[in-house]
């Protein structure tokens, strides 16, 4: 199997571009279906949030990976950069707790997450993990998936 070619200003594969930019689709969708007053519009909030607080997860286990990778390579990280690993879990089953006790949900949680995400490279240049082609695509997609999050949270009143 070829190895993927990156592009010149970039060590990233055109695939990881393309596949991270297609990653936007789900909430993309989410926001299409309250604008076009489908039915599902409640059922899209709840997917829309699902998919960021999902998102949100992952990134904390890419900075838990990103810590044990510099570990074996003899660059231990700080306890503080595994808690940080584990802090987008956290804050993602904290954000989904009213809607378990049927408190106010999910515009003010979607806020918070979409918030998050858009400040979430911000760790990755803290803990100083990442090369600059790669901080360039992370800040795309936080963007992207951090305002249409904190969209879909504005668009809650709509369908509640």
């Amino acid at each position: 199997m070829d190895k993927p070619q990156a592009t010149p200003q970039t060590s990233l594969s055109p695939a990881a571009h393309g596949l991270g930019y297609a990653g936007l689709t789900p909430q993309i969708l989410c926001i299409a279906l309250i604008l076009t007053g489908h039915e599902w519009r409640y059922s899209a909030l709840a997917g829309g949030f699902a998919y960021a607080a999902a998102i949100f997860s992952f990134l904390g286990g890419v900075w838990w990976g990103q810590a044990v990778q510099g570990a074996k390579a003899g660059h231990p990280a700080s306890t503080g950069a595994y808690l940080l690993a584990v802090t987008p879990s956290l804050l993602a089953v904290a954000l989904f707790l009213p809607w378990t006790f049927g408190w106010e949900w999910p515009g003010p949680a979607l806020l918070y997450l979409g918030a998050l995400i858009l400040a979430s490279p911000l760790i990755d240049r803290a803990l100083g993990f990442s090369g600059s082609d790669f901080m360039r695509l992370r800040w795309h997609l936080s963007i992207g998936l951090g305002g249409l999050t904190i969209w879909l949270g504005l668009l809650a009143p709509r369908v509640m």
